[in-house]
C-alpha cells in the first residue's frame, strides 16, 4: 500500500511538471485525496496515552508514530516503539525487517484487548501447578508463576475490578518518515 501511494505521488508529480492531461491529473488526484482522508479517517494516539485510551479503540485501526527501538530477536514479529512519552509492542504475524531498528516511523495497526479475570487466574494456577507435578518447572519458576498470579489477583482487588485489560497493537502497515523533510 505504501509502495502504490509513493507510485501515486511520484506520477502526480510526474503529469504536473510535464503538463499531462486534465483527466489523468484529476484521477492521480483523486486517488491521492482518497488514500489521505482514509489515512486521516484513522485517530493518532500518542504512544505516551495509548494506555489510558486503548480501551476506547478495541478491535479498531490507529496511527502510532515513534522509533523503532529494536525488532525482537526472537521470531522478529514484535517491534518495540518508543518516543519520549513511553513505549509499545506492535505484533506482526510476518517478520519485520530488522533494518527498521532506529528509523522514525508511523505504525497502522488494530488495537487488541487482552483480559485477565479469575477464571484466566484459576486456569494459569491450575496449569502450573500441574506442570510443576510433571516435573516440567522447576520450583522458582513455579513460584514466579504463582507470585503473577497473586499480583493480579491483588490488582483486581486493590482497582475493585473484575478483570484487568492488557492492550496491544496487532500491526496492518507502516510507513517510514521522512527525516529530511522534517528537518527542512
Amino acid at each position: 500500500m505504501i509502495k502504490k501511494f509513493l507510485f501515486m505521488m511520484a506520477l502526480a508529480a510526474f503529469f504536473t511538471s510535464c503538463g499531462g492531461g486534465a483527466g489523468t491529473d484529476e484521477n492521480v488526484q483523486d486517488e491521492t485525496t482518497s488514500m489521505e482522508a482514509t489515512q486521516n479517517e484513522v485517530p493518532m494516539i500518542a504512544i505516551g496515552e495509548f494506555d489510558s485510551k486503548a480501551g476506547e479503540f478495541v478491535d479498531q485501526e490507529i496511527m502510532v508514530e515513534g522509533i523503532v527501538d529494536h525488532v525482537c530477536k526472537h521470531g522478529g514479529k514484535k517491534l518495540f516503539l518508543v518516543s519520549d512519552e513511553g513505549d509499545l509492542h506492535v505484533d506482526s504475524d510476518t517478520r519485520f525487517d530488522e533494518a527498521l531498528t532506529g528509523s522514525d516511523i508511523k505504525v497502522k495497526g488494530i488495537v487488541r484487548e487482552f483480559r485477565v479475570d479469575e477464571a484466566y487466574c484459576l486456569k494459569m494456577e491450575e496449569d502450573n501447578i500441574q506442570s510443576h507435578k510433571k516435573g516440567e518447572t522447576d520450583e522458582d519458576l513455579y513460584e514466579m508463576k504463582m507470585a503473577q498470579i497473586k499480583e493480579y489477583r491483588d490488582s483486581m482487588a486493590a482497582a475493585g475490578v473484575d478483570h484487568l485489560s492488557f492492550y496491544s497493537v496487532e500491526y496492518v502497515s507502516h510507513e517510514v518518515k521522512d527525516v529530511k523533510k522534517e528537518e527542512i
